[in-house]
């Protein structure tokens, strides 16, 4: 890719980007949200034209207009969002709107599915192709999602934030997985906003910022330190460092679960949050961290055990009712659960406080404005066109959202499942800082998180679930390392 310029209108959202990916390799693509990554890779898709610029394929140029352009290319991408049907079986979504057909022009599940299983049994992997995608668990949906896109004869492949959804035994597998693809020839675009990932698997880096190329080196050749700098242009001070907030012992308990029970994974979980703490959860997936926020949130009910807020007892019927109690959920998906995508950024930051921008019986835009600037500008969302929908934005910018609203309604206790999946280092850092300001306020913060280092950086005392159970409760100061709090998750550690 040479010059890439791509513009919105008078917004110029990539200048004159050079990108070239060599055959067998895994080339990291890094930058914060915002810094024109998805845009990049969206040209290569044909999702959006260029403004000006070329694309070479083997050597040779190619017009790259539309999503058909990009796969005769062999082009082929494995979306964060993944694009699979569910309710259809996995050799189905893997020849979707390509189907295998007999002599009698009728589509032939059976050859399918046994082109399916070569593809399989090339990468290695068991899967059954007659499966129908929504029995499957996510790493499996992420191996179909690969599969869909060699069964175009991809040469290159764009991997958006692949590991966001997985357990770490299931990166593993992955990394194996993208071994074998190097091996067969196929270049690897990853995106990913995890330095350790990025180091483990990329032979090189291209990092973008405000559109423009910053970095292009070998990975071998930098140190993590040097990545991110360039990321997020400048030297980060605090990379995701403990600060000892000297909380009160005796501060006020603002929530008390007691052998909370509910559905068939939350077997009996005990916990306690005071005044101006942060309470982390942490676990391998499937022990209960998310049942139980969706309880302390009202969506599930509890089958057993209490809840109490300020020593009161609550039965939550709704969710409306546990927002009335003070209780506010940042969700673990954000763009399913957590915004309305075709809203404007605007409206979906309006939809918890809706009293508060009205006049009399009817919306008041110079209220919905104040608002608007008011949030934008507090937690730093970057956007053109805050009346634009908020699918527009990046990720991280979407995320920020999300966490503004939520803030908004000014709760007594948030509850933040995975609050930066797929979010750049200064996003996270500053998702942080707005997550220890809150809780500085006296108010309390559950907060759930795979990323064991962001876990240690933010979180007061650390609450370990195991099988639907809180297995242990560890003070910070208790825990020395990642690797120590990695192996207690593990059952591996006294």
């Amino acid at each position: 890719m040479r010059g890439i310029v791509k513009s919105f209108g008078p917004v110029e959202v990539l200048k004159s980007v050079d990108m070239d990916i060599v055959a067998g390799e895994v080339h990291a693509l890094a930058g914060e949200n915002g810094a024109g990554k998805s845009t990049l890779m969206k040209v290569l898709q044909g999702v959006h034209p260029i403004t000006s610029g070329t694309i070479e394929v083997a050597g040779q140029p190619v017009a790259i207009r539309t999503t058909a352009d990009a796969e005769r290319a062999g082009i082929g991408m494995v979306f964060q969002e993944f694009s699979l049907i569910p309710s259809m079986t996995v050799a189905q979504n893997i020849f979707l709107n390509r189907e295998v057909r007999g002599k009698s022009g009728l589509v032939d599940d059976r050859a399918a599915e046994m082109a399916a299983r070569e593809i399989f049994d090339g990468l290695g992997v068991t899967i059954d192709p007659k499966a129908r995608v929504e029995t499957l668990g996510t790493a499996y949906w992420q191996l179909v999602e690969i599969a869909k896109a060699l069964a175009k004869n991809a040469s290159v492949l764009v991997m958006d934030e692949p590991t966001a959804s997985l357990a770490k035994h299931e990166v593993e597998n992955l990394f194996e997985l993208i071994d074998k693809l190097k091996s067969r020839g196929i270049a690897i675009v990853y995106i990913s906003h995890r330095m350790d990932e990025i180091r483990r698997v990329a032979d090189r880096i291209t990092v973008l910022r405000d559109g423009r190329v910053v970095l292009a080196a070998g990975v071998a050749q930098l140190t993590a330190a040097e990545i991110i700098e360039a990321i997020i242009g400048r030297r980060l001070a605090s990379d995701l460092v403990y600060r000892d907030r000297q909380l009160a012992t005796d501060a006020p308990i603002v929530l008390e679960a007691t052998d909370i029970g509910s559905g068939r994974v939350l077997k009996s979980v005990s916990l306690t949050i005071r005044a101006g703490e942060i309470v982390g959860l942490a676990g391998l997936m499937g022990s209960g961290r998310t049942e139980f926020a969706r309880v302390v949130a009202g969506m599930d009910r509890p089958t057993r055990g209490t809840l109490s807020i300020d020593g009161k007892v609550v039965r939550f019927s709704t969710p409306i009712a546990a927002q009335q109690a003070g209780i506010a959920l940042i969700p673990e998906d954000r763009r399913d659960q957590g915004l309305v995508l075709e809203h404007s950024v605007s409206e979906n930051l309006a939809l918890p406080v809706l009293d508060r921008v009205k006049s009399g019986a009817f919306l008041s835009m110079t209220k919905l404005r104040e608002l608007t600037n008011q949030l934008v500008t507090r937690f730093g969302v970057k956007v053109a066109d805050p009346y634009a929908p908020v699918s527009r934005l990046s990720g991280g910018n979407q995320q920020k959202v999300v966490v503004a609203k939520w803030i908004n309604t000014r709760p007594r206790i948030l509850v933040m499942d995975e609050p930066t999946s797929g979010v750049d280092i200064g996003t996270k850092t500053e998702i942080l800082d707005i997550v220890r300001e809150f809780a500085s306020e006296g108010n309390a913060v559950l907060f759930i998180s795979s990323e064991l280092p962001e876990l240690l950086a933010v979180a007061d005392r650390i609450v370990v679930f195991r099988e639907g159970r809180s297995d242990r409760e560890l003070d910070r100061d208790d825990i020395a390392s990642e690797e120590q709090l990695q192996l207690i998750i593990q059952g591996e550690a006294a």
